[in-house]
């Protein structure tokens, strides 16, 4: 099986997912896959909608049957991936909204991990086409949504994780103003400071000595 350990991901999650095992079923998952390996992005795109086609039924995803509405979301999910890649934005989008109206009714179980690849394959997607503010996005709505640990394999994880680690080691610094420290000593006093030229510190102008009288008499 070719593909990232992130597509081998999901493909090992849509295997568990699914009621019957992939090996006997003629699942177009893997075809797909090794299709958008080689670049033909179309083909990938045909063969998911065929996935899609399988479980996108009332009696495998319903409000009354549940039990591969997680296929049907992982499904949805590669659709989307595909697409994204092909260039059809807006149809990578539809696909990634049906995935997630899938996931609503996905059981409990399940629910984390199908939520994990499913975010994890549309924000990859938009990693590798460029548009990292919209995969970055995706990352972090997956996150709130209550996606486990793998979706922290994906290149938008890593990128918003070191970010995290270099706001935490910058260190901590006072204010500033035009690029410098602000003191916050007292400014020095008048006294202090002022100097006469020739001299040490400044000192009180000399004041004149007031005329005496003599206390010698005069004779007569």
């Amino acid at each position: 099986m070719g593909g990232s350990p992130l597509e081998r991901l999901v493909m090992v999650a849509a295997c568990a997912l699914a009621l019957t095992s992939c090996a006997g079923d003629p699942s177009y998952q893997e075809a797909a896959m090794e299709a958008s390996n080689s670049g033909n992005q179309r083909q990938a795109t045909d063969l998911a909608r065929k996935e899609v086609a399988r479980f996108a039924t009332a009696d495998q995803c319903s409000p009354k049957t549940t039990v591969n509405c997680g296929t049907l979301a992982l499904a949805y999910g590669t659709l989307a991936r595909y697409q994204i890649l092909d260039g059809d934005r807006a149809g990578g989008e539809a696909s990634f909204r049906s995935a997630k109206q899938a996931l609503r009714t996905t059981d409990i179980e399940t629910r984390a991990s199908a939520t994990a690849a499913v975010y994890s394959d549309v924000s990859e997607a938009f990693w590798k086409t460029g548009d990292r503010a919209r995969a970055i996005d995706v990352f972090k709505e997956g996150r709130s949504a209550g996606a486990d640990q793998y979706l922290y394999m994906t290149s938008a994880a890593r990128f918003v994780d070191q970010q995290q680690q270099e706001q935490q080691q910058q260190p901590e610094q006072g204010p500033t103003t035009s690029g410098a420290p602000v003191s916050t000593q007292p400014p020095p006093t008048v006294q202090g400071t002022t100097r006469t030229a020739g001299t040490g510190g400044a000192r009180p102008p000399l004041q004149p000595t007031p005329l005496q009288p003599s206390p010698l008499q005069p004779t007569r």
